[in-house]
């Protein structure tokens, strides 16, 4: 009992020092990775000065970091902050990291095998920035991974086999690289993939029975590459979401312009190995040398000798391949000239055949193909004349119609000087219209947009209807199947967008004053107001990723909230991927998070998280904010930059109306008709 009695005396006080110690421990290890992090990403310190050593980073003071309920880091989004330097191998300290979205960025240096120890990470968003080196294997140990995006970077190597081993991926995005070998055999192994992006790129060797055999592939994109061989049949089913054009060297049939195989394309075929199996003697084994097997696939059951088969088996080929080739470069003089026609006055400019990234161009200058730019994507084009439009269209495409040339003009031919920001699907850029008037035009890749063209119509119709002052006014649209982009043109808002007016210096000329809050807040309310009502030109409709960055403020800080029914055009995946981002920022409601679904409950509760963020100054909210605004203790909550400057009154209102916004049970917030009527009683109209 003695013995006993000491041990726990000596060893239990240690117990509880070292218990207590776990905690900070955590706590000051992730605060030294972000910091690492931080230096890394941002080397002169400009864009992540709000993360300090000192400081916590799941107080909401840390731009773009999420923690979880346990306190830890699970989220970091940084996408578009003009961060050039690169990622740290730091980053694999943060074990609870669920989401990393850095793209739209210009990070350099290689991609971090450490990422690899991520276990937890659900998405990286790596797209878009400057990364080169090759993709590292040690990745296909992120067993959670379900999103995988590092396109639009100069990434080299060949696509590493140990991808197969992540079992939960559903989208990977490889596009607009400078990859080499061939598309790992296996990769169809990956019961959970949807959406595979390969395009742009230099793969070579045939496409994997086993991809094609996929069980939830929807969306397959191999175009410009150097595959070749026979496309497995299983294909077809993904119709125009397969896309494989200008890769000279693929054959099948069923495809639409896509050539038929001949018998030297069997040979390759086995001579890279295909994994084609046999059947009723129509395959060919592995083992038999490439001459039988031309005579055996054209001569069986035929008196013909091989010796005669095989030559003629050239000459066809070659015959074929002059044909092609005249016929090609006859197609493409015209199509030249043709354009060079339109372009009276400005001979020199091709931009219709131009893509829309530099390494595009780049591809474009070594690709053994001359018809990559007159067309490279199979996708529908609303701005072809000859293609059948449904006639409720007809009057709408011409009122709303620009040219390429008009857009191109405006923008300075989509300088980076008038560049206003990205997206994770769409870049922005300002433009001067010939009538002098100021626009934004949002450049949106036909790849993120919806495939058919009915539905896509259909998007711009609705977007066309909406008219409301406080809404961006929508001026037209432009799509270039040369460029596979689409444009949308809207009305300039010279002050930008909401969220530069948060998170502001002491007397910065970006504090807002008391009444233009209350303006805006009011504007916004009557925006979505608009929206969730029903007119006869313009049914209901939830906005659905309502936040401060959609909210734009012209030259009389009039609110103007933007991308108003622009995810009708967007593909589901990039629809899914743009709320996930609104999710991490904290915009989404709680039943989204159960159920993915929206109402118009779900938009009034991203307005009430607005309400607090242009009331207290920040664009992170913390737990502490919100039980200060329940309790209306202005002094923790009303921005400091006003220095008490404002009505208690109308803070008192709007405070009281943002948490009963933002209740959990849907049913209990007000709908936006109750909220615009509880504003104009309460301040006047």
């Amino acid at each position: 009992m003695g013995a006993n009695y000491f041990l726990f005396t000596f060893f239990f006080p240690l117990f509880l020092l070292a218990f207590s110690c776990i905690r900070p421990v955590c706590g000051n290890a992730e605060v030294r990775a972000l910091m690492e992090i931080k230096s890394a990403l941002d080397p002169e310190s400009k864009k992540l000065s709000s993360w300090t050593s000192d400081g916590d980073p799941c107080s909401g003071s840390f731009l773009g970091v999420i923690c979880n309920e346990h306190h830890k880091v699970a989220n970091i989004s940084l996408q578009s902050k003009g961060l050039t330097g690169k990622l740290s191998p730091a980053i694999a300290e943060l074990k609870c990291l669920s989401g990393l979205y850095l793209h739209y960025n210009s990070l350099t240096g290689e991609i971090p095998k450490e990422l690899g120890s991520l276990t937890e990470l659900n998405e990286l968003y790596l797209n878009d920035n400057n990364l080169s080196g090759t993709i590292p294997p040690e990745l296909g140990s992120m067993a959670s991974l379900q999103v995988l995006d590092l396109s639009s970077n100069q990434l080299t190597g060949s696509i590493p086999t140990e991808i197969e081993f992540l079992k939960k991926l559903s989208v990977l995005e490889l596009q607009y690289n400078r990859l080499t070998g061939e598309i790992p055999v296996n990769l169809g192994i990956l019961g959970t993939l949807k959406k595979l992006y390969l395009g742009f790129n230099q793969l070579s060797g045939p496409i994997p029975l086993k991809l094609a055999a996929a069980p939830q592939l929807e969306v397959l994109e191999v175009q410009n590459n150097t595959l070749s061989g026979v496309v497995p049949p299983a294909l077809r089913r993904l119709n125009g979401k397969f896309n494989y054009e200008s890769n000279p060297g693929l054959c099948g049939t069923g495809f639409t312009s896509l050539r038929v195989c001949t018998a030297w394309d069997n040979v390759n075929v086995d001579q890279v190995g295909s994994d084609v199996p046999d059947s009723n003697n129509n395959g060919v084994p592995k083992d038999v040398p490439g001459a039988a097997h031309i005579s055996q696939l054209h001569c069986n059951q035929t008196r013909c000798s091989k010796s005669s088969k095989f030559p003629q088996a050239i000459i066809v080929a070659s015959v074929i391949t002059v044909t092609v080739t005249l016929v090609v470069a006859v197609v493409f003089g015209i199509f030249r000239r043709r354009r060079l026609k339109q372009k009276v006055g400005n001979t020199s400019d091709a931009s219709d055949d131009r893509l829309s990234t530099d390494q595009a161009k780049e591809i474009y200058k070594r690709s053994p193909s001359p018809l990559l730019t007159v067309e490279y994507s199979n996708r529908w084009d609303p701005m072809t004349p000859e293609k059948s439009c449904n006639s409720m269209y007809n009057d709408f495409l011409n009122g709303f119609k620009f040219n390429l040339e008009e857009v191109e003009s405006a923008t300075q031919h989509f300088t980076d000087l008038n560049l206003l920001g990205r997206s994770n699907f769409s870049a922005v850029y300002k433009g001067i219209l010939k009538d002098g008037s100021m626009v934004a035009v949002k450049s949106i890749s036909v790849t993120s947009c919806k495939s058919e063209e009915t539905e896509f119509m259909e998007g711009l119709s609705l977007l066309t209807s909406l008219k409301h002052e406080n809404l961006v006014k929508l001026r037209g649209f432009c799509c270039s199947k040369g460029r596979g982009e689409c444009f949308l043109i809207y009305d300039f808002a010279s002050k930008g967008n909401l969220s530069q007016y948060l998170d502001v210096e002491v007397n910065s000329n970006h504090v807002l004053d008391w009444s233009k809050r209350v303006s805006i807040i009011k504007g916004i309310a009557k925006g979505l107001g608009y929206l969730h009502s029903s007119e006869p030109n313009k049914p209901s409709m939830v906005h659905r990723n309502i936040s401060v960055e959609k909210v734009l403020l012209d030259q009389q800080f009039t609110p103007l909230i933007v991308d108003c029914g622009l995810l009708k055009l967007l593909a589901d995946d990039v629809v899914y991927s743009a709320l996930k981002v609104s999710a991490a920022l904290g915009y989404m409601a709680p039943e989204y998070i159960t159920t993915g679904r929206f109402t118009e409950k779900s938009d009034v509760y991203a307005f009430g998280v607005i309400i607090l963020q242009v009331l207290s100054g920040k664009g992170l909210l913390d737990c502490s904010m919100r039980l200060a605004a329940e309790s209306c203790n202005f002094e923790n909550f009303i921005d400091p930059n006003l220095k008490g400057t404002f009505s208690v009154s109308e803070a008192t209102m709007l405070t009281k109306l943002a948490v009963s916004c933002t209740l959990e049970d849907p049913d209990s917030r007000p709908s936006m008709v109750l909220v615009n009527e509880e504003l104009n009683r309460s301040t006047g109209g």
